[in-house]
């Protein structure tokens, strides 16, 4: 495997910024903090920095809606089993806990702030079910536009506080830390601010990354461009330890479009079968009857399992949904926007079923938080799909992602209220990152040409299915992407080298982590090793980057107790309630679970 950079190649910061807090990122997770600081704080200076404008993330695109025990006869207790069947064991029980127990209220304040979910006659939510569910518990918006609705309200809050400065058009960088190793701020490169173009630093107390997810390390992801791992790879970079990135979660339902099977991919929420849509191969077969217990509701890893399955056996590169017996009034109430976008492609589906195939969708792995946000490096917050806190283990369960960020974001916030009122430094702790010339050789960028054949390779041998041959191969081309020396090629420095560099480094650990995995437990499918192994696997993979620039993978066993009992207690103390630490070394259970430097 290759040596990642600890730094970007980039020009010295121009200008400087100072605030109490930053946040990064502008989907559910980042306005959430940033409107849970302000209300905890009134009078800290928050900036709020964005990648490109405040509505172009992930939250826009969730369709489904968000799930919370909200409706008569559901209890959070039902809610944490159902959360705790999809993990398939590897959730943190606690953080669950935390996610289900809080979520409710959450869910009520973002409907007082002025979010317009769906409502039935009487005034009450309207609740649908997703799969792994066991009770209606999903509250939509829109029908079928619920991120759209849950962005604009959140906004439009952000907007009307003149305390919150935003930063828009601004890509993250690198983490700048005092010489204790604190967070006190991040290098960005600002495009079309003025006074704030080009490459700067913004300093304070307490940094937040929320940047979402890394769907652009695949060919076919239903994420918006922007995702291209940039916290993730930030916090190794500033060695953070990161957990569980083999667990990418791919939604069995995007919209196949011959023309169309690269980049981000319409998404056909899963909202529809909990309507009653049925998945079906061309014959008109239903592909999941039989396959599990909720038959078209199982959770997303068994549903786009049998659907890779399937149209392997058949030669086929999709399946299809049929809703047309749901009929034309549901389909136009329920999902406007999914009947909006398949008719634009030619497809009613009133009267047509509807082609669809897995897509990359959502990283259960990120950031190692504890249940206050807390990264292994102190300053540092996370949450929202760059974080790991626990909750979604190895197999996320469907719209627990928005209440994810809902909940853990105010809980960042409400912890950085508590600590010592200082102000920040008046300039980065550290010492900037000064990168190599613009232009150099070697200055540790990846040359942002070969983009779609990173894609590619990782679509092919890390997607849904996975094998030891496959995530070989994948490793050996994500190496040699970077060897300039065979390429010969010069890097500019700028925004498509970084992003590209960013995507390196994360699909480098994420193959890193699959490889080291010999299992198949939830959204990680190994093809050579086809069966859950409880007794070695039921830990969780670490990684970090060391001070030479090379991933350090460990396996962390889960405790004796829990080995012995062979589930998480839901009940005692967490290994997430203090904050991580990184890994110290391989566990010595075994070769496969010993570290690796790769």
């Amino acid at each position: 495997m290759p040596v990642l950079p600890h730094r970007l190649g980039a020009p010295r910061p121009g200008w400087t910024r100072h605030a109490d807090i930053v946040v990064i990122g502008s989907g559910i997770a980042g306005l959430t903090t940033v409107l849970h600081a302000r209300a905890a704080s009134p009078d800290s200076r928050v900036l709020l920095v964005t990648k490109a404008l405040l509505d172009a993330g992930s939250t826009r695109w969730a369709q489904g809606g968000i799930a919370a025990a909200l409706g008569v006869g559901d209890s959070p207790a039902e809610h944490h089993r159902d959360t705790l069947v999809a993990g398939v064991g590897l959730c943190d029980p606690v953080a669950v806990d935390i996610l289900v127990t809080e979520g409710p209220a959450r869910v009520r304040e973002l409907a007082a702030l002025g979010a317009r979910f769906d409502r039935e006659p009487d005034g009450a939510l309207s609740l649908t079910r997703e799969g792994g569910h066991l009770r209606n518990r999903i509250a939509h918006a829109g029908g079928d536009a619920t991120g759209l609705e849950v962005e604009r309200a959140l906004i439009a809050a952000v907007r009307a506080d003149p305390s919150i400065e935003v930063l828009e058009h601004a890509l993250v960088l690198d983490l700048l830390t005092d010489r204790g190793g604190r967070a006190v701020g991040a290098t960005l490169h600002v495009l079309g601010e003025g006074s704030r173009d080009g490459v700067g630093a913004v300093t304070a107390r307490a940094i937040v990354l929320a940047t979402g997810g890394m769907g652009q390390i695949f060919a076919s992801t239903t994420n918006p461009a922007v995702s291209t791992g940039d916290g993730v790879a930030l916090a190794l970079r500033a060695g953070a330890v990161v957990t569980d990135l083999e667990f990418v979660q791919f939604h069995p339902t995007a919209l196949w479009l011959p023309e169309h099977e690269s980049g981000q991919q319409p998404l056909v929420s899963e909202a529809m079968r909990g309507e009653g849509a049925l998945l079906v191969d061309a014959a008109g077969r239903r592909v999941m009857a039989g396959v599990h217990p909720l038959a078209d509701l199982a959770p997303r890893d068994v549903v786009a399992k049998r659907m890779s399955r399937v149209m392997a056996e058949q030669g086929v590169r999709h399946l299809f949904l049929d809703a047309r017996h749901l009929g034309t009034e549901t389909l136009l109430r329920r999902f406007p926007t999914i009947t909006a976008r398949c008719r634009a492609a030619g497809i009613d589906p009133v009267t047509m079923p509807i082609p669809v195939a897995p897509a990359a969708h959502y990283a259960s792995g990120g950031v190692r938080t504890d249940v206050w946000g807390r990264t292994s490096v102190p300053g540092l917050y996370a949450c929202g799909e760059v974080a790991c806190t626990g909750v979604h283990g190895a197999n996320r369960l469907a719209s627990n992602s928005l209440l994810e960020g809902l909940v853990f974001a105010a809980r960042i916030a409400e912890h950085i209220a508590g600590l010592p009122g200082v102000r920040p430094v008046d300039g980065p702790g550290g010492t900037p990152p000064t990168g190599e010339p613009t232009g150099a050789r070697g200055s540790g960028l990846t040359d942002p040409t070969e983009r779609g054949d990173l894609a590619r390779v990782m679509t092919d041998g890390a997607g849904v299915l996975r094998s030891a041959e496959s995530l070989r191969a994948t490793s050996k081309m994500l190496a040699g992407l970077g060897d300039l020396r065979v390429s010969g090629a010069t890097v500019q420095a700028g925004p498509a080298a970084w992003e590209m560099t960013n995507l390196r480094t994360v699909a480098t650990a994420l193959v890193a982590a699959a490889e080291l995995r010999t299992e198949t437990r939830g959204c990680h499918w190994r093809e050579d090793f086809g069966a859950r192994d409880d007794e070695h696997w039921r830990g969780h993979v670490l990684t970090r980057l060391d001070q030479e620039g090379k991933l350090i993978v460990t396996y962390e066993a889960p405790p004796a107790e829990e080995r012995s009992n062979g589930a998480r207690a839901a009940q005692g103390p967490s290994a997430r309630s203090q904050a991580p630490s990184a890994p110290s070394g391989p566990s010595g259970r075994s070769a496969a679970s010993q570290a690796r430097s790769a």
